[in-house]
């Protein structure tokens, strides 16, 4: 699955995201006054995110496939898997080296470790 999203795509899912479900034709008074956009345009935008698996527009009506969390979640994946192999470790030895971890970003990782250790 394709989560690249560019700046448009990114600023009109948000808005999505904000304000599912929606009409498709409240969708375009939205997306005219929020972003200036035209009807063609929210609609070549929306088809482009239903491609991709994000979002639905079934009946007029459109909503997420997956919340936010979940598309930053997967999206986090894919660029773990692709720049660094899928290595954690190898990605969070890559963020560190440039910028350090605060005492309270270290304590929530080793709470993290330490939830699935104990398996949860």
């Amino acid at each position: 699955m394709d989560f690249e999203l560019g700046e448009v795509q990114a600023r009109f899912a948000d808005l999505l995201w904000q304000c599912e479900p929606v009409a498709s034709g409240e969708l375009v008074k939205i997306c005219e006054k929020e972003l200036d956009w035209k009807k063609s345009t929210t609609y070549t935008v929306l088809r482009k995110l239903c491609q991709k698996g994000i979002f639905k527009n079934e009946n007029g009506i459109v909503s997420s496939v997956m919340s936010k969390e979940e598309f930053y979640s997967l999206k986090s994946e894919q660029f773990v898997d692709d720049a660094f192999n899928g290595s954690l470790p190898a990605f969070l030895a890559a963020f560190s080296s440039r910028k350090a971890l605060s005492n309270d970003e270290i304590s929530e990782i080793q709470q993290m470790i330490d939830s699935f250790r104990k398996g949860g």
